[in-house]
């Protein structure tokens, strides 16, 4: 059974212990707090010292309770900050703010004071004097590029003009509010910080070893920010690596890796580093021929066997080459993928849910070459496949959840080397149409603007368009126009596919409201009276609905290219032998 060491301790028994020695290990994340941060914690514990402002009303039994600083002892015999390292380099730079301000002091109140801090911010001989060149607190977080400028601060009590880091900044705002106190409380100037070393308490939790202490961590939140799935799994890679004297060369790879999923990943939960190990995840699941619908938590999945996934060379290159690989479909790269792969996968950006990216991951992971490259026509068929699929399905089975099933049971498929099939899954023609024909195409529905995506790559003339165009749903024949003028003989034939397209934002606000002949010219674009060109759509079949010599976009209009979009559809599945 794991041992652990818990008793809460205010900041002087816990700091100015002799074995105090803190060091933020390589995979923790830089130093995170703002000014913002800083003023809270100042408001809160002058509010705590000085309760209404006034040092007199102090009650010296009460505690002001910080938070827990969770650690393990190192090969070094150090404190490795697991939990904590937020407020505990915020402490630091604090007292650090008020000993230089009480070096400046000559009372014995102030040299006591000076003395009780300066045994919380360097070590201690056997007499309990301060040595100055030995900090109690050390950073070796690897991606922080302004460690240096901390430890430099906490040495020398000093900051240049010119350095600009959140430590710099932190410090100087310390140093400012200190200086505002003094001139208020210069008598009791002494209270506050013999308070805070007294009063503010702290709950250090040391675990024996470093498992320990991130399984406890997993059920604490620091005030910071707290550190995420995959800056556990990078602590667990750094064991590994670091055992293996390959330390210095992960760290590289893992910075790369970052900066690469902080680029292309925007996932609403968690950090892109966490989404690019989800989507690992997936393959992973599928080798192990798991079916089903319920996914574990991301933590829990890695964790098993002692986070055995994390204990080889292999999966850290996985994760290199898949983040690569979405790296490349981010920038729409051409020397990876062909234009029609692209299209598809323009189209696969506008999925009704996430479940496609998956999917795909699996996919890249089984049948990549050893340049990590696809076939392309067999990367064609697929993305096909998934797109007519998992289009469909949505409108027949709408929900994320009720795409698990089928769909994690061909990534099994994939990982075995089998054709994906769905083939308990296909839909029955004449029911599906029935259902397309009566499912209320609203623009709130996620798969309304997926159809519209499609349809409009169905085009051949359909050029390849960049994904940094951002594209709303087009009502052709305007909702305003059906209020004002009622020339459709029912209202749901606004939010029927064939009133609608995919029209660029910008394009969208100007051509909302207008009548059909009055928006052609921003399908197609035009000069304005200063003689400026307005750029058209880069939708082809707007472009060529404006170009026909029809004046008007009627009901019959809208029916007709319904029933097109939807036939079209149908023979899509079809044709990717989705239809029993």
């Amino acid at each position: 059974m794991s041992k652990l060491s818990v008793d809460q301790k205010n900041i002087i028994s816990l700091f100015g212990d002799k074995n105090s020695n803190f060091v933020i290990p390589d995979y923790q994340r830089p130093y995170a707090w703002t000014e913002e941060e800083c003023q809270t914690l100042w408001e809160d514990i002058f509010e705590f010292a000085f309760p209404n402002g006034q040092y007199k009303e102090f009650n010296s039994d009460e505690e002001y309770y910080l938070g827990p600083i969770v650690t393990f002892k190192n090969e070094n015999n150090k404190k490795e900050v697991i939990d904590g390292q937020q407020r505990l380099t915020t402490l630091m730079l604090l007292l650090r703010a008020f000993y230089v301000r009480f070096s400046l002091m000559k009372t014995d109140e102030s040299m006591k004071t000076r003395d009780l801090i300066a045994k919380c911010i360097w070590r201690t001989d056997e007499f309990g004097t301060a040595n100055l060149n030995e900090l109690k607190i050390d950073s070796e977080v690897a991606t922080d590029n302004d460690k240096e400028e901390f430890l430099d601060i906490l040495k020398t009590g000093i900051v240049k003009d010119n350095q600009k880091s959140k430590y710099a900044k932190n410090y100087r705002f310390f140093q400012a509010k200190i200086e505002e106190f003094l001139n208020e409380y210069l008598d009791v100037f002494s209270y506050f910080p013999i308070r805070i070393l007294n009063n503010c308490i702290l709950l250090p939790i040391e675990a024996d070893n470093q498992n320990t202490a991130l399984r406890i961590f997993s059920t604490l939140n620091d005030r910071g920010l707290p550190l995420s799935d995959a800056d556990i799994f990078k602590a667990q890679f750094y064991k590994y690596y670091s055992k293996k004297g390959e330390k210095e060369n992960f760290i590289k790879k893992w910075k790369e890796l970052e900066e690469v999923c902080s680029k292309i990943f925007k996932p609403i939960s968690g950090t892109p580093m966490d989404e690019l190990f989800t989507r690992y995840m997936y393959f992973e699941r599928a080798k192990k021929g798991i079916k089903s619908s319920t996914t574990e938590a991301l933590r829990k999945f890695y964790e098993k066997d002692s986070y055995a996934l994390l204990n080889n060379d292999t999966t850290l290159q996985n994760l290199i080459d898949l983040a690569d690989f979405w790296n490349d479909v981010s920038n729409q790269d051409q020397d990876r993928f062909s234009e029609r792969i692209l299209k598809r996968l323009f189209v696969l950006n506008y999925a009704p849910n996430g479940m496609w990216t998956y999917f795909l991951s699996v996919y890249f992971m089984k049948n990549k070459d050893e340049d990590n490259n696809l076939d392309d026509d067999r990367l064609y068929e697929f993305l096909n496949k998934i797109t007519a699929f998992i289009f469909a399905y949505a409108i027949t089975n709408p929900g994320v959840n009720a795409l698990r099933t089928p769909v994690f049971a061909e990534m099994i498929n994939i990982v075995e080397n089998k054709e994906v099939t769905f083939d308990e899954y296909k839909f029955e023609k004449e029911l599906l149409r029935s259902i397309i024909e009566n499912y209320g195409f609203w623009n709130q529905r996620p798969v309304t603007k997926s159809m519209l995506a499609w349809w409009a790559f169905n085009n051949e003339k359909q050029k390849l368009i960049s994904l940094e165009n951002i594209f709303e749903i087009e009502h052709i024949y305007a909702k305003k126009r059906q209020e004002n003028e009622k020339t459709l003989s029912d209202d749901k034939l606004l939010d029927v596919l064939g009133n609608k397209a995919i029209l660029e934002k910008r394009i969208n606000i100007r051509a909302s409201d207008y009548r059909f002949e009055d928006k052609k010219k921003y399908y197609k674009g035009f000069t304005n009276s200063r003689n400026q060109l307005k750029e058209g759509t880069l939708n082809e079949e707007l472009i060529d609905l404006a170009n026909n010599n029809k004046s008007d976009f009627t009901e019959e209009d809208i029916i007709k290219r319904n029933k097109e979009i939807i036939n079209n559809f149908i023979k899509y599945l079809d044709d990717n032998k989705l239809i029993k």
